[in-house]
């Protein structure tokens, strides 16, 4: 990402693929200050372990909002250079809460379109594996994956990672034959 940084991409990968510190790079690149807007709901030990490796890691210069809810709202109020992690924690957040998930869908993707500054966003993918067991869980897949096709239709770029290493699957209208 350079000064003139796509306005909006979408980082999607796996567990541990590289997703978070690869769009930490993106933002940083651009320049700050940085605002990282966080889904994560600390419920355990291990949550609280993974939210405090992903703060420690950040250098100055980031601030930090958790938003597990209102996320639309905060991207919308957002002035400058944001990092939303996750999307898929978000939407598990409004599952869970049994908000209207379609308006809250629709409220994100409005929020993500008029955005003031350069915007990565951070996705799980989700629909590589087994089907999963039971019908929360496969409407959660399919959820996240419809969230993910409806962003990435939006998004000027899009970024898969496998292992640490970025594919570039919608390049930027900016560089077009960039592979990362």
């Amino acid at each position: 990402m350079t000064a003139t940084a796509p306005r909006m991409t979408l980082v999607l990968g796996g567990a541990r693929s590289g997703k978070s510190r690869y769009a930490e790079a993106l933002i940083e690149a651009v320049p700050g200050p940085w605002l990282y807007l966080a889904t994560a709901q600390a419920w355990d030990d291990e949550m609280r372990a993974r939210i405090a490796l992903h703060r420690e890691r950040r250098p100055e210069g980031w601030s930090t909002q958790d938003v597990p809810l209102a996320l639309a709202q905060a991207v919308a109020a957002a002035h400058g250079p944001v990092l939303v992690d996750c999307l898929t924690l978000w939407l598990t957040n409004v599952m869970l809460a049994e908000a209207d998930l379609p308006a809250a869908v629709d409220g994100l993707l409005d929020a993500c379109a008029a955005a003031r500054g350069p915007l990565v966003l951070v996705g799980n993918e989700v629909g590589l594996g087994i089907v999963p067991d039971n019908a929360l869980g496969r409407r959660f897949r399919d959820e996240a994956g419809r969230l993910h096709q409806r962003l990435a239709h939006q998004a000027d770029r899009v970024v898969f990672m496998v292992a640490g290493l970025p594919l570039t699957v919608k390049p930027s209208p900016e560089n077009p034959g960039a592979s990362a």
